[in-house]
């Protein structure tokens, strides 16, 4: 369904690491809004809820809802860490058009 890459795991579990508050997982949702009509959402989560689906992506549980979920089969995830800043960069070979800032897509 959904691939973060070694430099998303590594990322990620820095996040988690670091957080004053349990961490168990990550949620990554799409919902309405950006420029193109949908948008790219994570989140640090406590805990998974009752109708999420799990992913286990090395280390890194992955958290998705139901209704996101058709949105991000298929999406890596990737993290980016350069002169020009560093961030999170999803690939969707299911948009049909994106933004400029690659947050928000259309499907």
């Amino acid at each position: 369904m959904l691939t973060l890459t070694d430099s998303a795991q590594t990322a990620v579990d820095r996040f988690v690491k670091s957080n004053e508050t349990p961490v168990s997982g990550l949620r990554i949702s799409v919902t309405s809004g950006g420029c193109s009509g949908l948008q790219y959402s994570m989140a640090l989560e406590e805990a998974a809820k009752g109708d999420d689906v799990i992913l286990e992506c090395g280390k890194v549980q992955v958290f998705v809802d139901p209704l996101s979920a058709p949105y991000l089969n298929g999406v890596t995830v990737d993290f980016l860490d350069g002169m020009e800043g560093s961030g999170f960069k999803f690939v969707n070979p299911n948009a049909q058009n994106s933004c400029g800032c690659g947050s928000s897509f259309s499907a």
